[in-house]
């Protein structure tokens, strides 16, 4: 999704009547290539996530990174990535990391999610993600983000 959303050429398939078997396609060759060597049974790693949103955004001169949320975490960077246009992937969970969502857009003190499993996307507030009220999405938890390295502050 995130290729689509970056790169216009890239994501028109999804505007076809071909484009959930072009998507359900992708997203398999996709986590084949950034999970070499994790296990498949244990999703997408961070560090794979990263290297995939790198590959759709490098071409502008910008490289995604991940991080752990952090105790306290006031998501100046997601919120600075998302407002300047920039998707952001969010894996929830409960005790375990279990699943990426996407950040696709930001409206006053809520992001727009999208949400592969259901294709939705789903009004998220901010401080539900900072005080773990992710059940809509599945998960209560935000674990993780992927986030692209912007000159502003982190």
């Amino acid at each position: 999704m995130t290729g689509a959303l970056l790169d216009a050429d890239y994501g028109a398939p999804l505007h076809s009547d071909q484009r959930q078997e072009w998507f359900d396609a992708e997203q398999a060759r996709v986590h084949r290539a950034i999970n070499v060597v994790w296990p498949h049974a244990l999703g997408a790693s961070p560090a794979g996530v990263a290297r995939a949103m790198t590959g759709y955004s490098a071409s502008r001169g910008v490289r995604y990174r991940w991080r752990l949320v952090r105790c306290g975490d006031r998501l100046a960077d997601v919120c600075d990535a998302v407002a300047a246009g920039w998707p952001v992937g969010m894996l929830i969970g409960n005790v375990l990391p279990r699943h990426w969502v996407l950040l696709t857009a930001i409206e006053g003190a809520a992001f727009r999610c999208y949400e592969p499993s259901s294709g939705e996307v789903r009004d998220i507030a901010i401080d539900d993600i900072r005080h773990g009220r992710l059940s809509r999405l599945g998960f209560p938890w935000a674990l993780a983000f992927v986030v692209p390295r912007l000159s502003r502050r982190a």
